[in-house]
């Protein structure tokens, strides 16, 4: 057999048992394919479908980024096999219960919201806005998502009328719970990063519905979360089941550690898919005639069951060595691609990046006063010449304090997000030894306010207008194109800046701390009075009377 054909063998192989995973038992005393029991002490890609920003790491779903500042995320992870919940054929809906143990962790205690959901779908690519939304409702179309899910909620909406921050709900197609339950009633904080065990029961007959929590693996006797409920017009014949979470400007993390689920209730359809009972005495059987043979036609007989044999052990036996041989080099591979993605994935994550403060003491020559270049509300503006790569950056320096840590996670969070070619770009931070420090791209040309007040040369009117232009463009960008709505606050000369190469043909404005971001306001309602549009007007006077 050539090597083509062998791997052609086990591709079917392998492509047998993932449309037919060993994971999928059937109860003894029902039907085939009806029944279903799921067990995953831990998960894997072949079983699941990841959606948003939900990964796998070390057997464990995460369902929301994990980043070190404040973000906006949503995740979605779906079992891959439709689950069947209603029998047409008998007219019946399925009983199912569900455990699995999550966690719900934060890089920053004062940071959460907004949490996660366990949800059954008619739909297997469900995926929702972020925010408080859960990943399962799309914010532009509240009522286009199907679902019935059991909600894991720990921020307060009052936009969906959620008693408090730390609650179970149980939803329909909604975030507007049916029920819901205060989860700190019964000693369980949905945020205090434990790993909490959760069993969901659904009885079709008694027509109810039971959430139970618990910080360890023995289910409690009272549940937390309990309704009297029929499902029979949302359970449809087949459905998804699967795990969503959502943040927005948190660094919550949302942990599925394990799963199992399985339905029961359904009738055995055995007598009807076998309606010819045909007993074994209704056959009739014949004796063979058995002929005589001869002793040299017996040694023939006996010499081919030998190599018959032979071959029986050698056949499998070969067939064993080339699948080890095989799963080698295709594990090989797979480790390959892995490390590739892992390293491309490093990649995107580390711009902006993490510099070390031995990094940046190094390039400002210990922040010696001599690096000075400016001073700002943040803190000192420093001058760094790193080595190794040869590139000048500027480095913003700031002792830690209460208002600094949180201005310092804003500029981080949302200027790292912002992309103009009039915006200084963000290269990096460092939080270490009690300081906070940005790096942000060097313009050795220096400030606008040095062209014109000090050693500048004659700016023409060409050159006025290209900054005049550079300075609109920029604050449209900011005001009304970037996903959320920026406003500066410290527009002024002393703030725009040029490169060496660009001698003003292409103004930068230096990114702010003191900026506003609004969603729903408009720029009325958000700008102080001196905003944005008093701030450019001086600063146009300036650029146009200035000679």
């Amino acid at each position: 057999m050539s090597s083509r054909k062998l791997l052609v063998f086990f591709f079917c192989f392998l492509l047998y048992y993932s449309k037919n995973p060993p994971f999928v038992l059937s109860s003894p005393s029902s039907s085939s394919s009806d029944n279903v029991r799921l067990d995953f002490p831990f998960f894997s890609l072949r079983n699941f479908t990841l959606l948003g920003d939900s990964y796998l790491r070390n057997g464990m779903i995460g369902l929301t980024r994990e980043l070190g500042v404040p973000s906006s995320s949503a995740g979605t992870v779906i079992f891959n096999n439709p689950i069947k919940f209603f029998d047409s054929e008998t007219n019946t809906t399925a009983s199912f219960s569900t455990k699995f143990s999550f966690t719900i962790a934060n890089l920053n205690p004062s940071s959460f919201g907004d949490g996660l959901s366990f949800f059954l779908s008619p739909d297997n690519r469900i995926l929702g806005s972020p925010g408080g939304y859960l990943g399962l409702v799309n914010s532009s179309q509240l009522t286009k998502n199907k679902f019935l899910a059991i909600e894991f909620d720990t921020r307060l909406d009052m936009h969906f009328d959620d008693p408090n921050d730390n609650h179970v709900g149980f939803d329909i197609e909604s975030l507007n719970s049916i029920k819901t339950a205060n989860t700190m009633l019964q000693g369980i904080n949905l945020k205090a990063g434990n790993v909490i065990t959760t069993w969901i029961d659904y009885k079709n007959v008694q027509e109810k519905l039971s959430v139970f929590l618990s910080y360890s693996n023995i289910k409690p006797e009272k549940a937390i979360l309990s309704l009297d409920i029929n499902l029979y017009e949302y359970l449809k014949e087949n459905m998804y089941v699967g795990f969503s979470a959502s943040t927005e400007g948190s660094t919550e993390l949302h942990l599925i550690e394990n799963w199992s689920f399985h339905t029961y209730g359904f009738l055995s359809l055995r007598t009807r898919k076998n309606p010819h009972n045909v007993s074994d005495n209704s056959v009739a059987f014949v004796t063979p005639m058995i002929p005589e043979v001869d002793s040299d036609s017996s040694s023939r007989n006996n010499h081919h069951k030998k190599l018959g044999l032979e071959l029986g052990i050698a056949v499998p036996a070969f067939f064993f060595v080339a699948l080890v041989v095989f799963v080698y080099v295709s594990v090989r591979r797979l480790n390959s691609i892995k490390t590739q993605k892992l390293f491309f994935n490093h990649e995107l994550l580390t711009s902006p990046r993490e510099f070390t403060y031995r990094e940046l003491k190094l390039a400002t020559k210990g922040f010696h006063s001599s690096r000075i270049i400016g001073h700002g509300a943040f803190g000192t503006v420093y001058k760094a010449f790193f080595v190794n790569s040869g590139t000048i950056a500027a480095v913003k320096r700031s002792k830690h304090s209460h208002e600094g840590k949180t201005e310092f996670l804003a500029e981080l969070s949302i200027i790292a997000c912002l992309r103009h070619k009039n915006l200084v770009q963000l290269q990096g931070w460092c939080v270490e030894k009690g300081e906070l420090l940005l790096v942000y791209d060097f313009m050795p040309n220096g400030s606008l306010d040095k062209l014109l007040y000090q050693q500048g040369p004659y700016l023409s009117w060409s050159h006025r207008h290209n900054i005049a232009v550079g300075l609109a463009s920029v604050l449209t960008y900011l005001h009304q194109e970037c996903e959320q709505q920026v406003i500066h606050r410290d527009i002024k000369t002393g703030n725009i800046l040029s490169n060496e190469a660009e001698p003003m043909e292409v103004p930068r404005i230096k990114p702010s701390l003191t900026f506003s971001c609004s969603l729903h306001y408009t720029l009325d309602d958000i700008v102080s009075d001196d905003d944005d549009d008093d701030q450019v007007e001086d600063c146009e006077i300036k650029i146009t009377t200035q000679q």
